[in-house]
């Protein structure tokens, strides 16, 4: 697999699913050893809440780095569609006054006629 900075972002979302899914399954562990009829063991215990804890500060720090990574993300910083759009309103504006200047130059041309 890559590493972490190599990866994409779904990649590791992926991972940090698994991680909970250990997380989950480290928590029930934990709850068999504590209802245990002979009475919990304590290094396994001990185990399994140092694994719950390392796993919990990974999917911490995962989700922190993703999030900021996402917050970070702008589509449409590169996009040119309002330089586009501005540039069709411009074309328009253009059309209609030379529409309205061969209007005015067809009027002189009937007054000039007419005197």
């Amino acid at each position: 697999m890559n590493p972490q900075g190599q990866s994409s972002s779904l990649e590791r979302l992926h991972n940090v699913e698994q991680r909970i899914v250990r997380v989950v399954e480290l928590s029930g562990a934990v709850m068999e050893e504590l209802g245990n009829s002979q009475g919990p063991r304590g290094e396994a215990v001990a185990s399994h809440c140092r694994d719950f804890m390392l796993f919990m500060k990974e999917i911490q720090t995962t989700l922190r780095e993703e999030i900021k990574s996402a917050c970070e993300y702008r589509p449409f910083e590169k996009c040119d569609y309002s330089a586009r759009i501005a540039n069709e309103i411009c074309c328009k504006k253009l059309e209609y006054v030379i529409e309205k200047m061969d209007a005015m130059q067809l009027n002189m041309e009937q007054s000039s006629d007419g005197v």
